[in-house]
């Protein structure tokens, strides 16, 4: 009988060259990643090369490690189309037992780029703390225990977790890889600028805890071993075996689960009680008003729960809101009127309005009749952002002004975030109907291909049409706080900026109502087209 493991491998082989086979561009793209991961990781090296006899050199190190293992371990749920054999169910009908199949598997796994690049890493971080023949014997044994370490865990959670990575629900999980991006900038960020003004020694309390979790142990074992602590290293090493003997465990008991389970087109569906309490209908759908605006209510929340790309927009504008301001004021060089940061980045969900619907705007605009029609459809739209929002908006201004201790300012902030809100709800709704563009329910992508000039009008268009639209309140502001005893007036600006963002929102759906029901084919043209 063929080893298993070496026609496996030979599999990921040629999976990786007939991929590169497809087209030019793939190969180009594929050659860049290559280059420019492979010079990251040279750079790496060599920086943690030259860490070699700095007093926290092993810190780093460990935290290297430790950071790299959670790459592996998460990045296959944003990815899972990097890499054709993280779905063992392809092999589910070969007549293949457990154990073979898993270090096949294994095996395969260490073929590519990412295995690669970790490998370089893990050298780095290896030497950067190796002493002696006793550190650099250990080192060698550390480096390969710690990257079967990182393989066995993202095999591990791939497969677990297959059957939602297999499924269209699960690949439009990647979807939400830029909310991790835009999260993971700001913790390195905030983490640097910490690190810039504390130095490396910030690190040691958090290493002397991750050393002695796998893999970090591994190299936190070559340390011990470079100290002249024998007994320290080996136990640190037999924490990293352990682990990999768990983790192969666990993935050969979910592989064999998964490979005799059925899957979801065997089961039966829920019933209509059971469909009842989904979190997006019941009760919050008798909760809002009556007639057409209740329904377009209840529409657009659907979307933002069931619909991939709108609820990855929601989420990272919810999370880059509430992120931008916490993390100034938490560094200590933050403004209140950052605040205002949320309302402003909940306040782009209301521009291209239609093109979340995309072909399905038909349906929309066959009970568009007139402008009244229109107005009820925009209503509807900008209560739904609003019942979103305006807590939303009013908590990240309430955490802000606590963390900042500025509570006289708090009035004027919210009057500010509220009049901000209203002018992109005006505003969106007007370049809704005027610029409206397709987005592809497919792939990455926001905006579909030869529309990105409208996208790009619509937005930072409406987005400077919104500040004109403020200047009233901003120069309201300024006027009270530079003028003697006006710090005693400025609590107005609260109701003053509520009632102006009410108005310029009413008046900002009045004027964008015409537009839209006279110019419903080409708005559905223009949505239709991704």
């Amino acid at each position: 009988m063929t080893d298993v493991t070496a026609t496996v491998v030979r599999l990921k082989l040629s999976l990786l060259r007939n991929g590169l086979r497809q087209s030019g561009g793939r190969r180009a793209a594929f050659v860049a990643s290559a280059v420019a991961a492979l010079l990251f990781a040279a750079l790496q090296l060599l920086g943690l090369v030259l860490l070699r006899g700095h007093a926290h050199a092993d810190a780093v190190a460990v935290l290297g490690a430790a950071v790299l293992a959670l790459g592996w371990a998460f990045m296959p749920l944003f990815f899972p189309g990097g890499d054709e054999t993280l779905d063992p169910t392809r092999l589910a009908m070969l007549p293949l037992r457990p154990r073979p199949l898993v270090r096949a598997l294994l095996a395969a796994s260490l073929v590519g780029i990412g295995p690669l690049f970790s490998l370089v890493l893990l050298v780095g971080c290896a030497v950067s703390v190796a002493h002696g023949a006793a550190g650099y014997g250990v080192a060698v044994v550390a480096v390969a225990l710690a990257l079967l370490v990182c393989v066995a865990l993202a095999r591990a959670v791939a497969t677990a977790n297959v059957r939602l990575l297999s499924s269209r629900k699960g690949r439009d999980l990647a979807v939400l890889s830029g909310l991790v991006i835009a999260v993971g900038a700001q913790l390195v960020n905030f983490g640097a600028q910490s690190l810039g003004s504390a130095g490396l020694g910030r690190l040691a309390p958090v290493a002397d805890v991750v050393r002695w979790l796998p893999p970090a142990s591994a190299i936190g074992a070559v340390h011990s071993a470079s100290e002249g602590s024998y007994g320290t290293a080996v136990l640190q090493l037999a924490l990293s075996l352990a682990a990999l003997v768990l983790l192969v465990g666990a993935w050969a008991r979910t592989l064999t689960r998964l490979m005799t389970s059925p899957d979801g087109s065997t089961l039966q569906a829920p019933d209509a009680a059971t469909r009842s309490r989904s979190p997006e209908g019941g009760g919050l759908g008798r909760r809002l008003p009556g007639g057409r605006t209740g329904t377009v209510m209840a529409r657009s929340l659907r979307y933002v729960w069931r619909d991939p790309k709108t609820k990855a927009a929601w989420v990272t504008s919810l999370a880059i809101g509430l992120i931008v301001p916490v993390f100034n004021a938490l560094q200590g060089t933050g403004s209140i009127y950052f605040a205002c940061f949320a309302a402003g980045m909940l306040g782009i969900q209301m521009y291209n309005q239609f093109g979340q619907d995309t072909s399905a705007f038909w349906m929309v605009a066959t009970t568009i009749s007139s402008p009244r029609d229109a107005y009820a459809e925009l209503r509807g739209r900008a209560l739904a952002l609003l019942l979103i929002t305006l807590p939303y908006a009013t908590l990240v201004t309430v955490l802000t002004t606590a963390l900042l201790g500025d509570w006289p300012r708090l009035p004027e902030v919210l009057g500010l975030s509220f009049a901000l809100l209203g002018a992109m709800l005006a505003t969106g709704a007007w370049t809704s109907a005027r610029f409206p563009y397709s987005i592809p329910q497919e792939g990455h992508k926001n905006v579909a291909p030869g529309q990105a000039g409208l996208a790009w009008i619509a937005i930072f268009g409406g987005m400077v049409s919104a500040a004109l639209l403020c200047s009233p309140v901003i120069a309201l502001t300024i006027a009270l706080n530079v003028s003697a005893g006006g710090d005693e007036w400025t609590w107005l600006l609260l109701p003053v900026g509520a009632a102006y963002g009410a108005t310029i929102t009413w008046a900002g759906l009045r004027a964008a109502a015409p537009r839209t029901a006279a110019c419903l084919p080409e708005i559905l043209l223009a949505v239709s087209k991704g």
